[in-house]
């Protein structure tokens, strides 16, 4: 057994060193882009793994879309924001489809986007040595999330405008079916066969894309400006106004953002309070459903403000500690 185990080792061992050898011989590449190409393709089998691992999610939850619906619409905001935590691809499309027919609440709307974890898990378990930072990142968003949903649907008295008609008359299973996800895929391909494979592989090779073209551009910046340190400087590292510019970023309907958010506080050119701010406003494609679907703009207009003063505060409460929050971590042996 214990030959087996070496023998597996022996082999991750040179899968992983596999890039390195390969790419560093190469004179004629800066340093900057030989070190992006080779962390970029490190991740690669991390990332298909994880995404692997997501369609099974995908294909065990398409099933139950009716009882997704039923939980969402009796314990809201709780429910939503648990299994949006949950890494995958197409839940805030679903909650936004259901929103705009008027079955979720706004609570449960904004409980889903702020929880979104999009592909920021997915890029921190590809990298073993920052696995760790997971669990605050995940159990903050929950918490802002559930609070944030109760509170809105408590005291915001906007009642928005009822879908029309002829909206009504489509069922909704099948304008979910219709509902793209990232990659643009088919929220009803997920229990078929080709897709069990297809899916992950183009989701790897975008993710491993956006990684490798935001490693670029950060390495041949730092290589302009000397250090990360400056460059952080550059990106208004520890002020007030970093965590709130960051939060209008998150806002971007791209699963690109999030990969770009992770990677610059990696790279120690954002605070964790921003990474927050920028994660709690990325809702996915959710939001294209509800920029295009939702008729009522007043209503649209009002949950992206909410989005971004409650994404923007809780920033700012982590990147200066405020109230001490960041020291209950450090109970744990994390340090923010």
């Amino acid at each position: 057994m214990q030959n087996l185990f070496h023998s597996i080792y022996s082999i991750f061992n040179v899968l992983f060193s596999l890039p390195e050898h390969l790419i560093e011989p190469i004179g004629f590449l800066p340093d900057f882009l030989k070190e992006a190409l080779i962390d970029s393709l490190n991740l690669v089998p991390f990332l298909f793994v994880v995404f692997l691992l997501i369609e099974i999610i995908e294909q065990y939850f398409a099933k139950k879309k009716h009882l997704l619906v039923f939980f969402m619409k009796k314990v809201g905001p709780v429910f939503g924001s648990l299994f949006a935590s949950i890494p995958q691809c197409g839940f805030s499309v679903i909650a936004s489809t259901l929103y705009v027919r008027r079955i979720l609440s706004r609570g449960t709307l904004l409980a889903v986007y702020i929880a979104t974890s999009d592909e920021a898990i997915p890029v921190l378990i590809a990298d073993p040595s920052k696995v760790y930072l997971i669990l605050p990142i995940v159990l903050v968003k929950i918490i802002l999330a559930v609070a944030t949903g109760y509170i809105v649907d408590i005291f915001i008295t906007y009642k928005a405008k009822e879908p029309s008609v002829e909206e009504l008359k489509i069922p909704v299973e099948k304008e979910i079916k219709e509902e793209e996800g990232c990659c643009h895929h088919k929220l009803s391909d997920a229990t078929k066969t080709k897709d069990f494979w297809l899916h992950p592989l183009k989701h790897t090779l975008n993710i491993f894309i956006f990684i490798l073209i935001v490693s670029v551009i950060l390495g041949f910046v730092i290589d302009k400006v000397g250090t990360e340190e400056n460059l952080a400087k550059y990106c208004l590292m520890n002020s007030p106004i970093q965590p709130i510019l960051v939060s209008f970023v998150g806002l971007i309907p791209n699963c690109a953002i999030s990969v770009m958010l992770t990677i610059l506080f990696l790279k120690h050119t954002i605070s964790f309070g921003s990474l927050i701010a920028g994660l709690s406003t990325s809702g996915g494609l959710g939001l294209l459903v509800l920029f295009n679907k939702n008729h009522d703009k007043k209503d649209t207009a009002l949950i992206l403000t909410i989005l971004v003063v409650i994404s923007s505060i809780a920033g700012l409460i982590f990147q200066y500690n405020i109230f001490h929050i960041n020291n209950l971590f450090k109970l744990i042996g994390i340090q923010l």
